[in-house]
Order: structure tokens, then C-alpha cells, then sequence
């Protein structure tokens, strides 16, 4: 993902002067900018589809989207803007009926993320209609299922044109998920080659920024779809002249480079490390530099069945416990143990290029969910997509049901944007505590956890039974199940900004000038004169201090008294 704001249709007029003064091109970091892992039904703790996606750009002001189902008639147009650039790029005939769409989900719980590869760039078709963000919401408003998604993607684009590089799609619907990559096929070409490859229900993928289809021709019929020319395209360039049976779309359409591999496919490594035995045996892949080094596959099957809370985790992994880790184990977490680098990637020291880590969470998040699809319910009930307006690692996954049609006021302000701060905003709340936390993480990211995890446990525990009255409303009227839904949705929303605000003060307070104040749980302490009790200067942490001394020797020594 590059940069995407999210209008609904009717009030475009409105937000267009915001979208124009927010816009901001993505350099250099294009190439690695987000994530998203899928969960097969099978693989799942509780037989839902999972999916996930961190939409990652600096700059990025980005809320819920909400486009309501409508009828259009004939001759109706939809106007299409990139949604990198807000660009105009043309228009393109309504259809006939389009469903709700609520952020990346819709009514019938058809869920798509995406992530960024780029490719070759002579692919790309600059007279394209339609880019990878217009695709997606266009095909959300289209489609039912994920394999009708896919349909209606490829068919656009073969109508109309692709305008976009090289891209990954996450398609998923409560039976099935899909991993698809796309690419143009040069300016003016009015098509696509692309390829789209079923995910086991029993396993787990991920992809981030970096193609991940290679050999797909063995895959049983109906677990595979491609265009007619996915082979035949690059016959025609001499890009290949191997064997059908041989052809890897990676390989020939987006091959790794040591970016592609130590910071897009580090982070699949670090999901599928969590559930896989000895996966170390992939470490001299991922760290980009044996170039005969084994490639990590596809899909893996999952050593225990995965649930929310680990996707969720997942979402908001720096390495830790691999030798990738972002903590303190070099000068770069600072003093309180940060694990997060400064970007761009790259940086240069006495004219020798060197670079930071790339983990899954990472500060330029500007939303995060994890989507859950489920069969067994009625579909309005069954898909939520669990959202976070800021780095999943630093704010809770609140629930957002699927037939929702009113957004939370948090996820969509009005007159907050990429400049303009707004305390009834949660993406500009959640990073006014993120930035407090940042720099002194390991002093102030427990008090944020405690609070971030006690309200993602308690829309977790509530789940059941708000999905049995919405159940009961549903068997009578389900207009009134998705209005129940809709408003204990932007309830739990607003009460988590509420809470967000509340913790941004606290923080201030108890961890001001780098002391802390003593508490007893939200409340602080005070003498019996009345007056706030004694901080506690914590100093640096031991391992800090221990670094400290090794650089400066005996500089900072205090000598020793004589006796």
C-alpha cells in the first residue's frame, strides 16, 4: 500500500479540498509498506477465516470508509481516482446493485487487503483506469464472494486498464481465502497478466511487499485461477522460455532483491515462526544475503490452531524472540529499549550504506484490523472487521461488524485531516500517546498494554452475547440486528477514545521530566501534607547503562575516595 483516504461516494464534494491537502506521495518506502497475513477455516481456533492487513505510509490520514449499498441506473457512472494520488483517472458504468461496504469489508463478509511489490516497472500502464485501491472497494461493493471478487477485479482491469505497479491481494470470504498478484502490462495496453492461488483451509500465508506466487501450475484446477496470458506475456518479452509446468510468477514478474527479502519477507517470517516447529531453517533467506539460501513456501500448516489473540499479536510483532529482535540489544532502542528505528530504511555513514529492520508493526501505521468471517452465523453477524486507527501494537482492535452503515464519529471526524489535529479524532489521539510512548517504551508501554488489553479483553468477552441478542433480533427483523450491531460497534469506538484520552493525560502526569509519580492503580499518591508523593528517578535501565560505560570507559567514572 502506498497512500489511500477513504470518502464515502456522497460526500465527496466535502472532503475533496481535505483529500488534496493530505495527499503525499510515498519515496522511497513504497516498496515496503504493509502487511497482511490470512487464516485458513481449518487453521483457525474457532473455524473462522482470518485476515489481516496494517496499512503503512508516512504522511497517511486515513479513517473508516463506509460506501451504502445502492440500485443504479442504466448509464449511471462511477468516477475513479487514484487513491495514492487522488489523480482523476476516468469513470466506468455503475452496476446495477452495489452492497454495503465498511472499511476493507462488506455485507457478505467479503474481506480485501493488499500489500505493495512493485515489479518491473516497464509493467506499468499509466493509461489504466483503474488502481489497486479502486479495485478493491469497487469489487467490495461488487461481489459476494471472494472467488466473484476476483472476477470482477480481473475483469475490470482487462476492460479498462490497470494503472498501478506490481500488487498482492488478500481476498476473503467466511469459506474461502485467496492470495492474488497483478501486474500491468505496459502504457496503453488496456489489460493484465495476474494470478490467483487458493489458500488450504488447514494452513496460514502471508505477504509483505514482496510476491509470494511461485510455481502455481501444479495447484488443482480448482484452486487456481490466471489470465490466459500469464505465460504467454512473458514468452513475448523473452523474460521466459522455460516450461509452462516451470513458470514462477515471482520469479519472472517480481523477483527479490535483498530489500524484497530481508524487509518484506522477514515479517511472513515472523508470522509463520509462531507456528511452525524449527522454522530457522529460513533465517539465511531472510536475512537476504545467500543467494542459494531455501525459499520459504507458500502456505505452511500451522503446528496449533491459531486464534484471534494470535493474530492479533501477530499484527504487532517486532522479532521478538529471533535474531532480528527490535529491544535492546543495540545502541538503536535507545535509552528505554525502543523497538522501533527511525526511517527512511537506509542511512549512510562515512559514505557506507546500512539499514534498519522492518517489522510487522511499525510507527507509520495509519490503521490496522484483523478481520473475522464466519459461516455458521447470518452473515451481517458473522464478519467483523477489528479495527485499530493507528499501529496495532499501540491502540486496541475495536469491533466493527460487517453490515455496519454509520460510522463511529473517532474513525471519521469531520475537520480533522493529515494537518489538522482533532482530540474527537482517534487516529490523531492514538498518536498523540504512541509518540509519548515511542521514545520511552520500556517505562511506559506497560501502563498503555494493561489498558489496551483490558479493553480488547472486554469487547472479546462481551462477543458472545452481544452476537446472541443480535441473533434473536436478526430471527425477526435483521434491519434491527444491524442497527444493535451498529451502535454497540461506535459505542465500544467512542468509549475506546474516551479511554485514550484519559491514558494520554495520565501518561503525562505520572512519567513527567523522565521521573515517575507513584500510583496506586489510576489514582496518584500524595503525602499526608496533601502534596503529590516523592517520584522515583528509574535512571537508565541496566543494559543501557552497561553500554554506556562500554563506550565512554572511565569518562563518566566517579573516583574513589580515599580511605
Amino acid at each position: 500500500m502506498k497512500q489511500i483516504f477513504f470518502i464515502n461516494q456522497t460526500n465527496y464534494t466535502v472532503m475533496k479540498k481535505l483529500l488534496l491537502i493530505a495527499a503525499f506521495s510515498l519515496i522511497g518506502l513504497g516498496s515496503y509498506a504493509c502487511t497482511n497475513f490470512i487464516v485458513g477455516k481449518k487453521a483457525s481456533k474457532d473455524g473462522s477465516v482470518f485476515c489481516t492487513y496494517n496499512a503503512d505510509d508516512y504522511g497517511m490520514f486515513i479513517g473508516l470508509c463506509h460506501f451504502p449499498a445502492g440500485k443504479h441506473a442504466k448509464g449511471e457512472m462511477r468516477k475513479v481516482f487514484d487513491w495514492d494520488s487522488h489523480k482523476y483517472l476516468g469513470e466506468i458504468p455503475e452496476a446495477p446493485v452495489t452492497y454495503n461496504v465498511i472499511g476493507n469489508i462488506n455485507e457478505y463478509q467479503v474481506c480485501i487487503g493488499e500489500t505493495t511489490y512493485g515489479g518491473r516497472e516497464e509493467m506499468t500502464d499509466s493509461t489504466g483506469l483503474l488502481d489497486y485501491g479502486s479495485l478493491i472497494y469497487i469489487a467490495l461493493q461488487r461481489s459476494k464472494t471472494a472467488r466473484e471478487a476476483i472476477n470482477v477485479m480481473t475483469t475490470l482491469v482487462n476492460t479498462y486498464g490497470y494503472y498501478s505497479g506490481g500488487e498482492t491481494f488478500t481476498i476473503c470470504d467466511p469459506n474461502e481465502a485467496w492470495i492474488m498478484e497483478m501486474m500491468g502490462k505496459g502504457a496503453g495496453s488496456k489489460g493484465a497478466v495476474w494470478v490467483a492461488v487458493r489458500i488450504p483451509d488447514n494452513a496460514i500465508c502471508a505477504h509483505a511487499n514482496q510476491s509470494r506466487i511461485t510455481k502455481f501450475m501444479q495447484y488443482p484446477k480448482g484452486d487456481v485461477m490466471y489470465s490466459k496470458d500469464v505465460i504467454s506475456f512473458a514468452r513475448s518479452k523473452g523474460w521466459y522460455t522455460g516450461k509452462d509446468k516451470d513458470f514462477s510468477w515471482r520469479d519472472v514478474y517480481g523477483e527479490p532483491t535483498f530489500g524484497g527479502r530481508r524487509f518484506c519477507d522477514a515479517r511472513v517470517y515472523s508470522f509463520f515462526n509462531r507456528f511452525a516447529d524449527n522454522f530457522d531453517r529460513y533465517l539465511p533467506w531472510i536475512l537476504g544475503k545467500d543467494a542459494n539460501a531455501e525459499d520459504m513456501p507458500l502456505w505452511i500448516i500451522p503446528n496449533k490452531k491459531v486464534s484471534f489473540e494470535d493474530v492479533a499479536a501477530a499484527m504487532r510483532d517486532h522479532y521478538e524472540g529471533t535474531p532480528l529482535a527490535l529491544d535492546s540489544t543495540n545502541v538503536g532502542a535507545g535509552v528505554w529499549q525502543m523497538p522501533y528505528r527511525p526511517t527512511p530504511l537506509y542511512f549512510t555513514v562515512d559514505g557506507k550504506k546500512y539499514f534498519n529492520e522492518r517489522p510487522v508493526s511499525t510507527q507509520q501505521t495509519a490503521f490496522s484490523y484483523v478481520a473475522q468471517l464466519r459461516l455458521w452465523l447470518p452473515r451481517q453477524i458473522g464478519g467483523v472487521l477489528w479495527f485499530g486507527n493507528d499501529d496495532g501494537n499501540m491502540v486496541p482492535y475495536t469491533p466493527i461488524y460487517c453490515g455496519n452503515t454509520v460510522q463511529p464519529e473517532c474513525y471519521n471526524t469531520p475537520g480533522a485531516d493529515a494537518v489538522t489535529f482533532s482530540d474527537k479524532n482517534a487516529f490523531w489521539v492514538c498518536n498523540w500517546v504512541s509518540n509519548m510512548v515511542y521514545p520511552r517504551y520500556s517505562l511506559l508501554f506497560p501502563t498503555l498494554k494493561e489498558v489496551r488489553d483490558s479493553l480488547e479483553n472486554s469487547y472479546l468477552a462481551q462477543q458472545a452475547q452481544v452476537e446472541k441478542r443480535a441473533a434473536e433480533l436478526y430471527s425477526s427483523d435483521a434491519s434491527k440486528a444491524i442497527k444493535y450491531l451498529n451502535d454497540y460497534s461506535n459505542e465500544q469506538a467512542q468509549s475506546m477514545l474516551k479511554n485514550w484520552k484519559e491514558l494520554a493525560t495520565f501518561l503525562i502526569v505520572k512519567y513527567n521530566d523522565m521521573a515517575v509519580k507513584p500510583t496506586a492503580g489510576r489514582s496518584f499518591k500524595r503525602n499526608k501534607e496533601g502534596l503529590g508523593a516523592k517520584t522515583k528517578r528509574p535512571g537508565y535501565p541496566d543494559s543501557f547503562a552497561r553500554k554506556l560505560v562500554k563506550e565512554t570507559g572511565d569518562w563518566y567514572a566517579v573516583p574513589e575516595e580515599k580511605k
